[in-house]
């Protein structure tokens, strides 16, 4: 189901870590709202508006297209990741002619990883819990 008010010219998702991002581009004047709130005030820090901008800035469109985002999950970093992700394959289903750009510069791959799991009786995911011979 598309976001209501406003018809969007296409939507992706995109992950990254354990956040999920779903993009809605249409035609604008480059405004971008996450979870129903501007893009500064939802990501305070600049490094993650500049992550969700970079495929925007690299195809020069960053004022041609309005943006909702809708992401759940993670944190902050993990969330501006996703939507990158989500962000550069709209772009792709609007113009398929700008994948090589793209994927030189990374933004098209998932990245695969996510954090490993604690095993039983250990600190953490490696770290163990310091042995005592006597």
């Amino acid at each position: 189901m598309a976001a209501k008010g406003k018809s969007w010219d296409a939507q992706a998702v995109g992950r990254r870590k354990s956040s999920v991002a779903r993009v809605y581009i249409g035609s604008g004047s480059g405004k971008i709202t996450v979870n129903n709130r501007d893009i500064k005030d939802y990501f305070p820090k600049g490094t993650d508006r500049y992550v969700v901008n970079q495929p925007l800035n690299l195809l020069k469109v960053s004022d041609k297209y309005d943006l909702k985002i809708n992401v759940t999950g993670g944190g902050t970093t993990g969330q501006a990741g996703a939507a990158r992700l989500g962000i550069t394959r709209a772009l792709l289903k609007l113009d398929a002619a700008a994948r090589p750009e793209l994927k030189a510069a990374g933004f098209v791959t998932r990245d695969p990883r996510k954090v490993e799991r604690q095993k039983a009786g250990q600190k953490g995911a490696r770290a163990k819990y310091q042995f005592s011979k006597r």
